[in-house]
C-alpha cells in the first residue's frame, strides 16, 4: 500500500520550523502590521488635512481682514500646515506688539520676528508630515534581508536533515528547501508595500511642503505689507488650494 505524500507548504513549514524560524516570522509579521497600520493611519489623516486646507484657505483668502482669520481660527482650531502657519504669524504679530525688548526671542526687527516664527511652524509641520517615514524606510531596507536569514537557516536545517537521511534524491532535497525559501517570499512581501507607501507618502510631503512654502511667502509679504495679492486662479479641484503665485525675493 503507497503512503500518501507529505503535504508541503506554509502550514507544513511553520510546524517544521525550529525556535528562530518562529521568531524570524513574528518579526515579518510585526513590520507588516506596523506597515498596513501607517498606510492606513497616514492616508486618513492626509485626506483630511488636504479637505481641512482647501476649506480653511477658501476662507483666507475671502477673507475680509486679519481679524476674521483669527476668529476662524479660534472656532475651528488649527488642522492643516496652512492654518497652523497662520495661527503662528498671527501668533508673533501679536507678541512683537506686545513685546518686552527683555528677551532675546524679540530681538531684531518685525520682518525678521515673523519670519523666525514662521520658519518654526514649518519645521514643526515638517517634522509631523515625516511621521512614520523612518520606519516605512526602515522595514523596506531590513524585511528582505530577515526573510533572507531565514531561508539561509531553513535551507542549513533541511540539508542537515537530508544528510542524516541518508538520501539526496531531488523529490527529498525540492519540499525543504522550497519551504525555507517561504522565508525570502514573505520578506518581500512585507518590503514591497513599505517602499511603495514610503515614495507615496515622501512625494505626498514635498507637494505639501512646497506649498506650504508658497503660502508662507504670500502670508509673510501680507503680513508685513497688509497687501493681499491674490492672483493664483483655482483652476484643478484636485489641488490642495488656491492661493497668490510665490514670488521670488
Amino acid at each position: 500500500m503507497e503512503t500518501a505524500a507529505p503535504q508541503l507548504g506554509i502550514a507544513h513549514f511553520i510546524a517544521q520550523a525550529d525556535g528562530l524560524a518562529h521568531f524570524l516570522l513574528v518579526v515579518l509579521l510585526a513590520m507588516s502590521v506596523v506597515t498596513w497600520y501607517l498606510i492606513v493611519s497616514k492616508s486618513l489623516a492626509n485626506r483630511r488635512m488636504k479637505k481641512h486646507a482647501r476649506a480653511f484657505l477658501a476662507r483666507f483668502w475671502g477673507a475680509p481682514g486679519l481679524a476674521a482669520v483669527a476668529d476662524y481660527l479660534q472656532k475651528n482650531g488649527v488642522s492643516d500646515p496652512f492654518s497652523h502657519l497662520t495661527h503662528h504669524g498671527l501668533k508673533a504679530a501679536e507678541q512683537y506688539r506686545n513685546k518686552t525688548g527683555q528677551r532675546l526671542i524679540e530681538s531684531g526687527s518685525e520682518d525678521e520676528f515673523l519670519t523666525r516664527a514662521l520658519r518654526r511652524a514649518i519645521n514643526h509641520d515638517t517634522a509631523r508630515l515625516e511621521y512614520g517615514h523612518t520606519m516605512l524606510a526602515s522595514i523596506a531596507s531590513a524585511a528582505p534581508f530577515v526573510g533572507l536569514f531565514g531561508t539561509v537557516w531553513g535551507i542549513y536545517h533541511a540539508l542537515v536533515n537530508i544528510g542524516m537521511s541518508g538520501s539526496g534524491s531531488l523529490d527529498q532535497v525540492a519540499g525543504p528547501v522550497g519551504e525555507a525559501l517561504i522565508m525570502t517570499a514573505l520578506g518581500l512581501a512585507v518590503a514591497i508595500p513599505a517602499v511603495l507607501a514610503y515614495n507615496f507618502f515622501n512625494r505626498a510631503r514635498r507637494q505639501m511642503l512646497t506649498e506650504v512654502d508658497g503660502f508662507a511667502h504670500d502670508l509673510f509679504a501680507f503680513m508685513s505689507t497688509g497687501v493681499r495679492n491674490n492672483t493664483r486662479v483655482h483652476k484643478n479641484e484636485e489641488r490642495i488650494y488656491a492661493a497668490p503665485a510665490v514670488r521670488s525675493a
